[in-house]
């Protein structure tokens, strides 16, 4: 089992047999939000139920999704797998990491998506793009 980075706000999923045979087994799902000169690393998909505020960090080598406003550091696919993604409400990072590629959000601009973003790569770039649920996603 991997170690707590989460500041004791890990939430254990259900066996096998249960709600759990549709999630990950290597998810964390942290409720609250990330704030300034705080970290979160783990070796898997990790879930934010809040914000990361500027100076916050969330690292994992999986997924990153947070269900709020991204305003600091994130880095998924850490372990160099260029299939993760980052998924936010609220895309404003002040880094945006996949695997090995690194951007940042645009100076002087006020990004105000009204729809959940999703970042990821795409013929070797970071794109960030509107999400859509459903089959017609690619």
């Amino acid at each position: 089992m991997a170690p707590d980075w989460t500041g004791g706000n890990l939430v254990h999923f259900p066996g096998k047999g249960e709600a759990g045979d549709m999630m990950d087994d290597n998810t964390i799902l942290v409720q609250r939000t990330v704030r300034s000169g705080q970290s979160i690393r783990f070796d898997g998909n990790v879930v934010v139920l809040g914000d990361v505020n500027p100076g916050g960090e969330v690292v994992a080598t999986g997924n990153v999704v947070v269900m709020g406003n991204l305003r600091g550091v994130v880095h998924a696919g850490a372990g160099g797998n260029e299939k993760a993604a980052v998924y936010a409400f609220r895309m404003q990072p002040t880094q945006l990491r996949i695997a090995n590629h690194i951007t940042r959000a645009p100076d002087g601009e006020e990004p105000g998506s009204p729809v959940p973003e999703i970042a990821r790569i795409k013929d070797g770039m970071v794109i960030i793009e509107a999400f859509i649920p459903g089959p017609e996603r690619q």
